[in-house]
């Protein structure tokens, strides 16, 4: 029985996008994009959607989630293409919980539709978009629409989407981190939007976790059966957080956390790129600021930043054009938020910036080549925690994680170590006394950056991003490639660096460490990782030709032009030539 059953898992495994009944343009548009064989998820789901059949799967982050309903969605659709009746309305709804998964979702599928050379139109909603927009975007009409569903209640509200065609043509519905739209406040929008859900549309819930919220959606949905696809392991919690990630623990006192940050930082320790998380704003401000004195470049990532400037982040993180990331995981801020909702008149003159509530980090959004996720603050749950791993090992590439634990944080830590059970995390091979050297120096520039400070980089980053938004919105359009020289990790402390922080001198290099530094890049270049792109330096100052004539002057170069001196003199061709030129232009004259 057990032969049987691991050459079933075999051949399950071997199993081709032919094998799911896959159309033939789609499986050529993923050979270009390097994908050759489905994931565990997309076995399962693909099928069963081509079916017909409503869904509700659960897979952990990175699995290929939005292709394992993507394909499928968009083959049922190819067979519309050809028909001759005039649609009233979208085929498709693909709802997600953040604005920045938004364009995600929509630029994958607008690459599928754009290499199987089809004629689908994808579109995607924001809700800040003006009615105006909305209706021009769902002229048409569209395909396939992706939105939040705050978004979509608008467009029906205000008739921009009239329910009718709706209930005429919508197809399928697709929830993705269905578990996060109860979360994140938009049980409200589902109630509104169920009843203008034809009875045969076709419905696929996917999350990476199995919650309360799940059942919530479920009994959203009465007139559908769901097909549960859960991970088939012998113990889930083996499978909760990739084994392809690495995970440890340092444990320190809070104060100690940006001796721990430093030494894993300015000694590499931990392989780039690097996604660090907290869980507020002034504590990622805070973090930055510290970090620019040694000379590490990093960005935030916040809510109160405009959209686009949080895109472009994003693109350029993904990138590679910087290797640090300080994301908020603002679970706490949006608890907080949501227990003062009443604020006196004196507190409102103060009221700090309205917060994006469509904005999110944790989940969803695709973080490319991270390497290492370390959690300065830890999460206030398991869950947390799982979905931030979520972010490295991703389509399984290798990665690591590193959590900083304090004291306060240590019933969280335990809650976390219960529930991955035996997959287990380790400490990290990094000793109090290995750190202690680079005590003094942080400590000093610890104390400098005050509340004053923080809030002045808060402030100063957010003005910075809405002069890039606003007044160079139109010069990007006429010149989109001016945008990659646009900088989102500068530098917010008013008075420099000093240079001498930069450099760990050998005196405070502790022999562990030199050695745990050794073996990263001995790990880097066994995994073939090179340096990753840089922006193109203005050449404002710089000799044209690239040398600096002062620095490359040599004694071979001396010896030479004194030897084309001395053949000069000799055979005085040199200055004959020259009083002859000025003897003709006095005759000349």
């Amino acid at each position: 029985m057990a032969n049987n059953e691991a050459k079933a898992e075999e051949k399950e495994e071997q199993q081709s996008f032919e094998e799911l009944g896959l159309d033939p343009r789609l499986i050529r548009a993923l050979t270009k994009k390097g994908i050759s064989k489905p994931t565990p998820i997309q076995r399962k789901v693909v099928p069963l959607i081509l079916e017909g059949k409503d869904v509700i799967a659960q897979e952990k982050t990175g699995s290929g989630k939005t292709f394992a309903y993507l394909l499928p969605l968009l083959q049922k659709l190819f067979s519309e293409c050809g028909s001759t009746g005039k649609k009233s309305g979208p085929s498709a709804f693909v709802l997600v919980p953040t604005r920045e998964l938004v364009p995600q979702v929509h630029k994958e599928v607008s690459l599928l539709i754009e290499a199987c050379r089809v004629q689908l139109k994808a579109v995607a909603l924001k809700s800040d978009m003006g009615l105006v927009d909305l209706g021009a975007a769902l002229a048409g009409p569209p395909d396939i629409v992706v939105s939040t569903p705050s978004c979509i209640v608008k467009c029906i509200s205000s008739d921009v989407v009239h329910t009718k065609a709706v209930m005429n043509s919508l197809s399928i519905l697709v929830l993705d981190e269905a578990d996060l739209l109860i979360s994140r406040g938009y049980e409200d929008d589902l109630k509104i939007l169920i009843p203008h859900v034809p009875r045969g549309c076709q419905s696929v819930l996917l999350s990476a976790t199995a919650s309360a919220d799940i059942e919530k959606l479920k009994n959203l949905w009465l007139h559908s059966q769901f097909i549960p696809i859960l991970p088939e392991v012998g113990n889930i919690k083996d499978e909760i957080v990739p084994k392809n990630v690495q995970q440890s623990w340092i444990m320190c006192s809070y104060r100690d956390k940006h001796i721990y940050i430093l030494a894993l930082l300015s000694h590499k320790l931990v392989l780039k790129k690097v996604l660090l998380f907290v869980n507020t704003i002034d504590a990622g401000f805070r973090l930055k600021l510290f970090l620019e004195q040694f000379g590490i470049r990093s960005a935030v990532l916040n809510a109160e930043l405009p959209e686009n400037s949080r895109l472009h982040i994003l693109e350029e993180f993904n990138a590679g054009l910087f290797d640090h990331l300080i994301a908020i995981d603002d679970c706490k801020i949006r608890e907080k938020e949501q227990t003062n909702q009443v604020v006196s008149k004196k507190s409102k003159k103060h009221l700090r910036q309205k917060l994006d509530s469509e904005f999110g980090v944790v989940r969803g959004i695709d973080f490319k080549n991270v390497y290492t996720v370390i959690n300065y603050e830890m999460p206030p749950n398991s869950a947390g925690y799982i979905h931030r791993i979520g972010r490295t090992g991703r389509a399984f590439n290798t990665g690591a994680s590193v959590s900083l634990v304090s004291p306060d944080e240590e019933e969280i830590f335990e809650e976390i170590k219960t529930a991955l059970g035996d997959q287990g995390i380790t400490p990290f091979p990094l000793k109090k006394d290995a750190v202690e050297s680079l005590r003094y120096r942080a400590e000093d520039v610890a104390r400098s950056i005050t509340k004053i400070a923080v809030r002045e980089a808060r402030h100063q980053d957010v003005r910075n991003e809405i002069l890039n938004c606003e007044k160079l919105k139109s010069h990007f359009e006429d010149n989109p490639k001016d945008l990659d020289l646009l900088k989102h990790d500068k530098m917010l402390s008013k008075k420099p660096p000093p240079n001498h922080l930069r450099i760990v001198p050998e005196y405070l290099m502790d022999p562990t460490i030199e050695e745990a530094s050794k073996m990263v890049k001995l790990a880097r270049a066994a995994m073939g990782v090179t340096h990753s792109a840089r922006r193109p330096r203005p050449t404002k100052g710089k000799f044209r030709g690239g040398k600096d004539p002062l620095r490359t002057f040599s004694a071979e170069a001396s010896k030479k032009s004194s030897k084309g001196g001395m053949k000069r003199k000799g055979n005085g061709e040199g200055d004959d030539s020259h009083r002859h030129k000025k003897k003709k232009t006095k005759e000349a004259n």
